[in-house]
């Protein structure tokens, strides 16, 4: 990694502003997964031993209208408080960097750790508007990025921040999610297969297009798969279509052809007459041959074939990327296909990466999670790099000297 990581600067004394991704998710105000907690904890525990005063912002949730309390990063700090073993100081303001916020700062000894309150309380936040920045800035000496899951926004608290803060670095998750995704991408173990789902050729359509330049195969399940299985002259009844991609994904097939990359398509589907409602309710299904899918049937997961298909494609890699489930996995009866790819992940021995979001949800559902090698935190921003994008919440951090 080419940027300055938390290894690389000294924060003995100093008040390190460090951003973090702690939008948890909530009900009733209680956190119900803490696991983007936990992922920030050795970035944190390493700038305590170090004797740097821990100064934590993040965003929770989309707060329409300024501050709202459902929207209170209060109940992190107390589990924060229970996993560090130590107090954590929330800082109440509903302008983030208000009196709480300074008096609390103010009183900081090292090693201490106060935690502001949501950073999207202030409308300013995502408009990466100057005057929040240099506010959030005048309470620091020095800035940690530790948020994946955020660092492909250019938002005050992501990078505008850091025309105001020396030095920037880069926390662990950062460092671990960049080495390893920028590894599979610049010098994978081949064979190299990536596997693509989801229900949208529109937020893929990038990425598609930059795998092919990587990848040794590449495998495309989900409801984007039909606009491909149309574009090769197939009948795909009621399934999902992006008529708009249809010329695209003939430009893309004739791309892996003359790339010489293996492109694998769904050649059996299972199909429903009506999607499911609500999604998790029993439904009845057939499996038909992708080029044989009844005009009044939509698809709503790979058929056996296709799994084994895949599977057999997975099992024979040395580095797989995975980002997009390949049916309704919210099903269990249209989950088959995503369990498939991810038992074959996990079976397999080859590197294995999970791109965040559904991918990463699916892999959690089906106890399969350990068996991976990584499973990103960040879904939008993960998908971001898969396309080559420079994600400005990194680009902003200070080089390597």
């Amino acid at each position: 990694m080419s940027k300055k990581t938390i290894d690389d600067i000294n924060v003995k004394g100093k008040r390190v502003l460090v951003r973090v991704d702690f939008n948890v998710p909530m009900k009733d105000g209680k956190i119900t997964n803490d696991k983007r907690i936990q992922a920030a904890l050795p970035t944190i525990q390493k700038l305590i031993a170090d004797g740097g005063k821990v100064i934590l912002c993040s965003h929770l949730g989309k707060p329409k209208n300024g501050p709202e309390e459902k929207f209170s990063l209060a109940p992190v700090a107390v589990r924060l408080s229970e996993l560090l073993g130590k107090p954590v100081v929330f800082a109440n303001d509903d302008t983030v960097v208000g009196d709480n916020a300074k008096a609390a700062v103010a009183a900081m000894k090292e090693g201490d750790v106060v935690l502001l309150q949501n950073t999207r309380f202030r409308k300013e936040e995502t408009k990466n508007v100057e005057t929040f920045s240099r506010e959030l800035a005048s309470l620091a000496d020095a800035f940690v990025d530790d948020a994946f899951g955020s660092c492909h926004r250019a938002h005050c608290s992501t990078a505008g921040v850091t025309a105001f803060t020396s030095p920037n670095a880069a926390g662990y998750l950062i460092g671990k999610e960049l080495s390893i995704m920028g590894k599979a991408l610049e010098n994978a173990d081949r064979p190299f297969v990536a596997v693509l789902g989801g229900a949208k050729i529109e937020d893929k359509l990038n990425v598609i297009n930059h795998l092919l330049e990587k990848v040794d195969t590449l495998i495309i399940g989900g409801g984007m798969a039909f606009t491909f299985l149309k574009a090769m002259g197939y009948g795909i009844g009621k399934s999902l279509l992006d008529e708009s991609k249809i010329e695209y994904c003939k430009e893309m097939m004739a791309k892996a052809k003359e790339k010489g990359v293996r492109l694998l398509l769904p050649i059996d589907t299972v199909c429903v007459h009506a999607f499911p409602d609500p999604i998790d309710a029993p439904i009845e299904t057939v499996v038909v041959d992708a080029d044989k899918i009844p005009d009044d049937m939509e698809g709503c997961d790979i058929g056996p074939k296709s799994a084994a298909l895949f599977g057999e494609a997975i099992k024979g890699a040395k580095t797989v990327v995975w980002n997009g489930p390949m049916g309704v996995f919210e099903n269990p009866i249209l989950a088959k296909g995503t369990l498939a790819v991810a038992q074959a992940m996990a079976d397999s021995e080859a590197v294995t990466i999970i791109g965040g979001g559904d991918s990463a949800a699916a892999v959690e559902q089906m106890g399969l999670a350990a068996k991976m090698t990584h499973i990103s935190t960040g879904g939008g921003a993960s998908l971001e790099y898969l396309e080559g994008k420079v994600l400005p919440g990194v680009a902003c951090l200070d080089d390597k000297e």
